[in-house]
């Protein structure tokens, strides 16, 4: 799964976390799926941060399959589930919840350990890995 925080360090040479998250993707062999919800999310924060270049340059990723964008006929009401049992969490990141439980994965790419550290997987297991944190 991968987070909007992620792909904004990657694409901001500025950002504190650019390096390590530079590093992390070069060497990652997995696949980097996420929803609409998080594309939406980082198309907003990267034209606004970066402009017209950086949202073009993010286009051009998501044209050339750079990142898995998942939606499934039940993906709003899982989403929605995941929201609710994990209040404060808003739509977005939810989605990331539900996708995961649907792949059947706890791997999730986020800068944002604060939050991604209390909200537990819908599979039951103890917590999410973090990466690029506990790679």
């Amino acid at each position: 799964m991968l987070d909007t925080s992620v792909v904004v360090a990657f694409m901001n040479r500025r950002d504190d976390d650019h390096e390590r998250v530079v590093a992390w993707m070069e060497t990652t062999g997995e696949d980097l799926a996420t929803t609409p919800l998080i594309v939406a999310e980082i198309d907003h924060l990267v034209s606004r941060a970066g402009g017209t270049d950086a949202a073009a340059a993010f286009y051009e990723d998501l044209i050339g399959g750079a990142y898995l964008v998942e939606w499934w006929p039940e993906a709003v009401r899982e989403t929605v589930e995941a929201a609710r049992k994990n209040p404060g969490t808003g739509l977005a990141d939810a989605s990331l919840i539900a996708l995961a439980a649907r792949l059947g994965t706890t791997r999730i790419a986020t800068l944002d350990e604060r939050h991604f550290r209390v909200v537990r997987p819908l599979s039951g297991e103890a917590a999410f890995t973090l990466l690029p944190a506990d790679v």
